[in-house]
């Protein structure tokens, strides 16, 4: 999978963090069988600045813990670009980004009591699933999307 990690909080997400975010949804991909050229990108941010996401985008206007944007497929409205297999070939799938939001992260791990680990991975995996179209509005959602994270985070070692 080709990860992309950006920075944007001001205290910095710690290499160790980085690294487990990469690690888990490496892991995750892998266990949902995602093709090997999958692309996607993370962004950890602050609550003031995905307030602003959240507001612009859901209609929400405070912090929210993860916000995932998914690149659908092309419509038949969509400008079709024409390429060879070769071209196709090299270009991976993007399947869009997820924006995390840190500072709820360290206040929801120590208010459901388990580690800024565990929660940072939960929202990591939360948000991919969600780019791969798994959702939670109705129950029988909810309960695939839920069962499929916490085998995922278990499997992985993220266990609550």
């Amino acid at each position: 999978m080709d990860l992309a990690l950006i920075d944007n909080t001001k205290e910095h997400v710690s290499d160790e963090h980085q690294q487990l975010v990469h690690d888990v949804l490496e892991f995750a991909g892998n266990y949902i069988k995602l093709p090997e050229d999958t692309e996607m990108s993370v962004t950890f941010m602050n609550n003031d600045e995905i307030q602003k996401y959240n507001r612009d985008y859901r209609g929400v206007d405070k912090p929210t813990d993860v916000i995932s944007f998914a690149i659908e497929e092309e419509d038949d409205d969509d400008f079709a670009l024409i390429m060879d297999e070769e071209m196709l070939e090299d270009l991976g799938k993007n399947i869009g980004d997820i924006l995390i939001s840190m500072d709820k992260v360290a206040e929801q791990a120590e208010f459901l009591g388990h580690s800024f680990e565990r929660e940072l991975g939960f929202l990591a995996v939360h948000g991919m699933l969600h780019l791969n179209g798994y959702d939670h509005m109705e129950a029988s959602e909810e309960k695939e999307m839920f069962t499929l994270q916490k085998d995922i985070l278990d499997a992985f070692g993220l266990a609550r």
